[in-house]
């Protein structure tokens, strides 16, 4: 995986909404190399997940997850998570 100079070298300077962004282009390369070795998409999602919301669990704390999930129901029903309407 290539990571770009400028991200390496101003690592925790980006405001939120770049690092969000830089996040997702590394995630898409993982999940992309990972699909490239015949890991199924289910398999990934269910992994990104879980690895997911064990490092809000270690940042925030389980109560405020386990409040922070009671509104994804209506995220997905949005349309949040749809192919090409992503709204990071």
């Amino acid at each position: 995986m290539n990571h770009p100079a400028s991200l390496t070298f101003a690592r925790g300077l980006l405001p939120d909404q770049e690092q969000k962004q830089a996040a997702l282009g590394y995630l898409n390369e993982a999940w992309a190399e990972a699909r490239h070795d015949g890991v199924d998409g289910d398999c990934l999602a269910q992994a990104s997940l879980f690895a997911a919301f064990a490092e809000l669990v270690r940042t925030y704390g389980e109560d405020a997850v386990a409040k922070f999930v009671e509104g994804l129901p209506a995220r997905v029903r949005n349309g949040e998570f749809s192919t090409g309407l992503a709204k990071q």
